[in-house]
């Protein structure tokens, strides 16, 4: 792919997603932070819902996982947060960038 995608065809793709994480009680446990690596890793977009309670709880919680994967947010709407992580070699049969776009 020649050139990124811009935040309007980010939002276009992330909307046809189903979240690949659920962020529930237990918050960010190690289990949950290796499966939305390996979710970025493999995917580049994916969309996460964050289950935890108040605005505020899931406002923290979103900051400590953007901070501690690298991602960006794309978009937030209620408890669903769209995050982007590029790959250096994504996997087209995986990547949702490559396949939606390509």
């Amino acid at each position: 792919m020649s050139q990124s995608p811009n935040p309007r065809q980010l939002r276009a793709i992330g909307h046809k997603l189903r979240p690949v994480v659920t962020i529930a009680g237990n918050g960010l446990s190690d289990a949950v932070r290796l499966e939305i690596e390996r979710a970025l890793d493999d995917h580049e977009l994916i969309k996460i819902k964050l289950a935890v309670g108040s605005r505020d709880t899931r406002d923290a919680v979103l900051d400590q996982l953007l901070e501690g994967t690298g991602a960006q947010l794309v978009q937030r709407i209620g408890n669903t947060a769209l995050l982007l992580r590029r790959n250096a070699q994504p996997d087209p049969r995986k990547s949702n960038l490559l396949r939606m776009l390509g």
